[in-house]
C-alpha cells in the first residue's frame, strides 16, 4: 500500500462517517508522483542509512528527503497497565504486518511509577530499543516527561549512557522532552535542550536530536524565533490530536518550517487531546495532506490496551498477542491503513 492510497483510505473513512475494515479493503488511489514506499526486501535503516537535518527537512544517507511512519509505545510506567507491551513481539508486530519504520520508546520519567522512582522503566524501553534495531526500524529514545526542566542533571545521565550504548547505532533518534508545559523556550526549555544536547554530542556527534518545544509540543514557532544553535543535526516536536487540533496548529507549524525549523511529529492520534472520543477521520485527513505536502515524519499514540480512544489495541486484547485486525480499535484500524505505506521518499 503506497502512502496516497493510505490518504485515501482516511478519506473512505471520513465520507462514511465510520470506521470499517470494508473501507480498507476497498479505498484505492493511483501512485503518488510524490511519494515512494520503501522496497520490501529492504529494512528502513538499510534504505535509509543515517538520518540528518538538511535545511528544514529530515534526509537520509543520500540526501534524499523523507518520512518516517510509525507507532508510540504507551508510558512506560510500573504498574499503569501498559508494561506488557515493551516487548520484541509487539515491535515485531507493527514492523511486520504494518510496515512501521518508526518506533517510540515513551519512557515515563517522573509520574508515579516512573524512571525516577523505578529503574524497571529504562530496561522494558530497552526491549523497544533494542527489538527496533534487531528489526532494522528507527526508534525514539523519548524522555516522556511534562516537567524534565526541574530534573536536567538526570536526564544528562540517561542520555549519556544511551549514547555511549546505542550512539553507533543509525537506528536511534534522541527525543529528549516529551511535552513542556506552559514555560518559556528561551529562559527555560531551550536551556534544558542545550545542556542535554551537550551531553549527548559529547559522545555521539551525529545521531538526531529531537527538541520538545513549549505547550505540549506545539508553539513550535516561538523556537523558531530563537533556535538552538551550533549543532548540527537538531529537530524540533510538534504533537498534534485531529479531534482538537485544527487549522491554527498547522499555521503555527508551517511558520516555523517557512522560518528553517525541521519538525518531527513524535506523537500523533486520531482523537481528542485528552487520549479519548471518536476518530476524527476528516481532521485526519486535512493533517496527513499537511504531513504529505511538508514530508513530516510520524508516530501514532499509543500501542495500548488502556480502554480509551487513543489506544491502538481493544482493552480485551492479550498483552502478549498474537494479533489480528479484529484486536484494534477505529482507531487502529484507521492508523493501520496511515502506517502502512506511510515511510517514503519524499519529491
Amino acid at each position: 500500500m503506497n502512502y496516497a492510497k493510505a490518504i485515501a483510505i482516511v478519506t473512505a473513512f471520513a465520507a462514511m462517517g465510520t470506521i470499517g475494515e470494508a473501507a480498507v479493503a476497498s479505498a484505492d488511489a493511483p501512485h503518488s508522483s510524490s511519494a515512494k514506499t520503501t522496497p520490501s526486501e529492504q529494512t528502513p535503516v538499510e534504505q535509509f542509512g543515517a538520518l540528518s537535518v538538511t535545511g528544514n527537512r529530515i534526509t537520509d544517507a543520500s540526501g534524499r528527503a523523507i518520512a518516517l511512519s510509525g507507532v508510540s509505545h504507551f508510558w512506560s510506567n510500573s504498574n499503569w497497565g501498559q508494561e506488557g507491551l515493551y516487548t520484541a513481539e509487539a515491535v515485531d508486530y507493527f514492523a511486520d504486518e504494518w510496515d512501521a519504520s518508526l518506533f517510540r520508546a515513551a519512557m515515563g520519567v517522573d509520574a508515579g511509577g516512573g524512571y525516577l522512582e523505578d529503574k524497571a522503566n529504562e530496561v522494558r524501553t530497552r526491549k523497544v530499543i533494542d527489538a527496533a534495531i534487531e528489526k532494522g526500524a528507527y526508534v525514539l529514545i523519548d524522555w516522556h516527561s511534562h516537567h524534565a526542566e526541574d530534573h536536567p542533571d538526570e536526564a544528562v545521565k540517561f542520555f549519556t549512557r544511551m549514547a555511549e550504548i546505542y550512539g553507533d547505532k543509525p537506528n536511534v533518534i534522541y527525543e529528549i522532552y516529551n511535552e513542556p508545559l506552559n514555560i518559556s523556550w528561551s529562559d527555560t526549555l531551550k536551556p534544558y535542550s542545550e545542556k542535554v544536547i551537550a551531553a549527548i554530542r559529547k559522545v555521539d556527534p551525529d545521531n538526531l536530536i529531537i527538541v520538545g518545544t513549549p505547550n505540549w509540543s506545539q508553539d513550535v514557532d516561538v523556537a523558531a524565533k530563537d533556535p538552538i544553535q551550533g549543532y548540527n543535526n537538531i529537530a524540533y516536536t510538534m504533537h498534534f490530536y485531529a479531534g482538537t487540533h485544527r487549522e491554527e496548529l498547522r499555521k503555527k507549524t508551517q511558520a516555523a518550517l517557512d522560518a528553517g525549523l525541521a519538525i518531527f511529529v513524535t506523537e500523533w492520534g486520531a482523537i481528542n487531546a485528552n487520549g479519548d472520543g471518536d476518530v476524527d477521520a476528516a481532521s485526519v485527513a486535512e493533517w496527513f495532506q499537511f504531513l504529505d505536502k511538508n514530508c513530516l515524519s510520524s508516530a501514532n499514540w499509543a500501542v495500548s490496551t488502556k480502554k480509551e480512544g487513543a489506544s491502538i489495541f481493544k482493552s480485551s486484547t492479550p498483552q502478549t498477542g498474537p494479533w489480528t485486525d479484529r484486536d484494534l480499535t477505529a482507531s487502529g484500524k484507521l492508523v493501520k491503513g496511515i502506517v502502512h505505506g506511510g515511510t517514503r521518499i519524499c519529491g
